[in-house]
């Protein structure tokens, strides 16, 4: 309700229109008995009334019906946008637990069938469902004033439409259910395929995925083939009992005219409603099942606004305004699932402007701890503090602000160069953008495209090279001009050339920053201020590279392992 609110006026003002249309097509029988009443040779003048006022009355009704249509259309539309609007700020604002848990494709398929089958349903039942209540009333109303015995007839029919709805009712809301549940895993995996294409192809596996896609699809269209049948039996008894309750009252109706007790005119009115008020009844049983599967879409689109965000910004929480760089670590301990801890017990401090360079193996817990400072995540126990304030007092947006981040897979939109690097910061003119790009060593290359900085550059960045891409990564965080920054193996898949122009801008994005490197490749770390080794989520040891080095342990290892002694030389 909170969704349709906003447009009660226009609700109010549908409805309205509603009544004077169904009012309309309740007196259209009337007027046809009036006629047969009146019928008789000579009678040219009743003929030529009944037409007349016949077609006023349907092109009166068409007229309302237009404008009632395209004010339906404005409610529908704009109960989407909000819908959308909601939902798509929930997806922004839920944390990244949430999307690892959700893939992409499914998401975007719940959101996309949540939001339709709501507004679909809403639409039927305040729009189409409330005209026929109204012509119903109004219907069995004159009805029981022309004849009460042919009433109780019809009557007797009327129920078994909806008895027959909510009989399958029970299986077309499963059926629904287990549609979305078939196509968000269809499309759950066509959006990761296409994510990966590269793989795909690599491995020449293009016609088992497109016979994976075709096997799911079929299998959904076997669901929806049998729920027709099902829904195109239950139409049919529907209509059945329609057809036997006006051939009933034809029968009854058609002997009390013969025997005189009802006029040839109440027979025709009568015949006209008893086939009208099926629609509307069938209408109604329409809406409960309509309301049954609005469950579903329901269901869905509260999935995600009802979703628990445990980050949400403290009440008392402030912003951030001025930022040195200091960041600790207080007995940190962090686990994405109870019982299987990434990070235990973990402390350190970091003085504003030192480099910071975070090694060990694989699932040692060092891209966790970026995440943490970003507060993508809270600790456990422990705390995360930036200049002595515990993230969880600071506004998210604030904090992320004045951080950071280029790693390993630089993710650029399918959009402008200048937009790219300008991201988050659509302010700054275009010389700020080129002068970041120099800064990145990206400006020569720009300038070599076909547009130069209103190039687009295709999703992703697919038209770029990686090294051309972690360039423009870098000139955004220059943009940005953060006091901490984060790299996160930023140079890792990059050949030696772009790896060296890579490196020269770096030199240039740290300087006078805190800066956190995560790197397997160790040549990339000597020069930092403090080396942090991490093993199986602790700090085993810290210090510079030639110490780590007259240490002789688990750091020295890792370097012999990966250079045979050549990094040792080269420092």
């Amino acid at each position: 309700m909170a969704f349709i609110r906003p447009h009660t006026g226009k609700v109010v003002v549908i409805m309205a229109m509603a009544l004077v249309t169904a009012a309309l097509g309740a007196i259209e029988p009337l007027v046809m008995k009036r006629f047969f009443d009146r019928l008789g040779a000579n009678n040219l003048e009743a003929l030529i009334a009944a037409i007349v006022t016949l077609v006023a009355l349907n092109l009166a009704r068409e007229a309302i019906g237009g404008v009632s249509n395209w004010l339906t259309w404005k409610v529908r539309l704009a109960v989407n946008s909000s819908l959308l609007e909601a939902t798509v700020g929930k997806l922004h604002a839920l944390p990244l637990q949430y999307h690892r848990e959700e893939t992409v494709g499914g998401t975007m398929t719940k959101l996309d069938r949540g939001i339709n089958g709501f507004v679909g349903a809403l639409s039927d039942i305040a729009f189409n469902a409330f005209p026929g209540v109204i012509y119903l009333v109004i219907s069995i109303a004159v009805m029981f004033r022309l004849d009460l015995r042919l009433s109780l007839i019809v009557l007797f029919f009327a129920p078994l439409p909806a008895l027959i709805g909510m009989l399958a009712a029970k299986e077309q809301t499963g059926r629904d259910r287990a549609l979305l549940e078939r196509w968000t895993n269809i499309f759950s995996r066509f959006n990761e395929v296409l994510s990966g294409i590269l793989t795909v192809k690599s491995f020449a596996t293009e016609e088992e995925e497109k016979s994976r896609f075709m096997s799911g699809v079929r299998s959904a269209n076997s669901l929806v083939l049998r729920g027709v049948g099902i829904d195109t039996g239950v139409g049919a008894a529907k209509n059945i009992v329609g057809i036997l309750a006006r051939v009933a009252a034809l029968a009854a109706g058609g002997y009390l005219a013969i025997e005189g007790e009802i006029t040839a005119g109440t027979l025709v009115a009568f015949l006209g409603y008893a086939g009208g008020i099926f629609g509307p009844v069938q209408g109604l049983t329409g809406v409960y099942q309509t309301l049954r599967r609005a469950t579903v879409s329901l269901e869905i689109i509260f999935s995600i606004l009802d979703a628990e965000d445990g980050l949400d910004d403290a009440p008392h929480a402030t912003a951030l305004k001025e930022l040195r760089g200091e960041v600790v670590f207080d007995r940190v301990s962090f686990s994405y699932k109870r019982g299987n801890p990434v990070l235990e017990s973990i402390d350190m401090r970091i003085s504003p402007g030192e480099t910071v360079a975070l090694v060990g193996p694989s699932g040692a817990g060092k891209t966790t701890m970026t995440a943490l400072i970003q507060r993508f995540y809270d600790p456990l126990s422990g705390s995360v503090r930036i200049d002595g304030v515990d993230l969880r007092d600071l506004e998210q947006r604030s904090l992320r602000r004045r951080i950071g981040a280029v790693s390993q897979d630089a993710l650029l939109f399918n959009d402008t160069v200048r937009s790219n690097i300008a991201y988050g910061s659509p302010h700054v003119g275009l010389n700020d953008v080129a002068e970041a790009a120099k800064a990145a060593n990206a400006h020569r290359f720009i300038m070599r495209l076909p547009r130069g900085y209103d190039t687009v550059i295709g999703e992703r960045g697919n038209l770029l090279s990686a090294g051309e891409r972690q360039r423009l990564t870098i000139a955004r965080a220059l943009i940005k001009d953060p006091p901490i920054l984060i790299l996160d193996e930023a140079t890792s898949s990059l050949d030696a050339e772009s790896e060296s122009l890579v490196q020269e801008a770096f030199s240039r994005l740290i300087r006078g920053r805190t800066t956190f490197v995560i790197a397997h490749r160790l040549s990339t770390v000597i020069g930092a201020d403090r080396i942090l080794v991490l093993k199986d989520g602790r700090i085993i040891e810290a210090g510079s590279h030639s110490e780590l080095l007259k240490a002789k342990g688990y750091y020295a290892l890792l370097v012999r392992n990966q250079a045979g002694g050549l990094i040792t030389s080269a420092a």
